[in-house]
């Protein structure tokens, strides 16, 4: 992949599941992202949950290899009342983030309603309406969309949002104080 090349940075998001697991890849070229790829991995035809997760490891594991991303960014597991559910969904992030570690790609994780916020300026954002701001802000078609579960815009989200956080600007960290600032800078002060 020649393309791949051509961006600063390539981000990989992750929307972990155990039935369907989403994926979205973006490049950012300065201060620009792009879409480089979206898509899901459908597991419910595997009946024992040990090979969904051998299978998240190997899909994941082939996506970083293929797209080569600089970093990861997935989705939080959130909390429900049903804790077997939750059990499973951890796991499943955790074999995707095992995935990404064992070719040293730093993760950073995200809750849902951090990551509807950062694209939709709503926490509580419907996944459609995080779908179609995600289509307008990177310019993708809709066919490009047609037929994809909403999981793999979930994964482009993530990788968004890490795009957004990242592109932040840091606070300095400068003087706490005044009697600080004057003591870490004497011949600034005139008395």
């Amino acid at each position: 992949m020649t393309g791949i090349k051509n961006y600063d940075k390539i981000i990989i998001g992750i929307d972990p599941g155990t039935n369907v697991m989403g994926y979205g890849v973006v490049g950012v070229s300065g201060k620009k992202p792009s879409l480089i790829a979206l898509g899901v991995v459908k597991l419910d035809k595997f009946e024992s949950h040990y090979l969904r997760l051998r299978r998240i490891y190997e899909r994941v594991l082939g996506l970083v290899e293929q797209y080569l991303p600089d970093e990861m960014a997935i989705e939080a597991p959130f909390f429900g009342k049903n804790v077997q559910s939750m059990l499973k969904l951890g796991r499943a992030q955790g074999v995707a983030m095992a995935a990404a570690l064992s070719r040293d790609v730093p993760i950073s994780e995200y809750e849902p309603r951090k990551i509807k916020m950062a694209i939709t300026g709503n926490g509580a954002a419907s996944k459609e309406q995080v779908r179609e701001l995600l289509r307008r802000i990177l310019a993708i078609s809709s066919s490009q969309l047609e037929g994809l579960e909403l999981d793999a815009t979930d994964g482009l989200a993530a990788a968004m949002c890490h795009f957004y956080e990242s592109s932040r600007p840091v606070a300095s960290s400068g003087p706490k104080s005044w009697k600080e600032f004057i003591a870490k800078n004497p011949d600034k002060v005139k008395i």
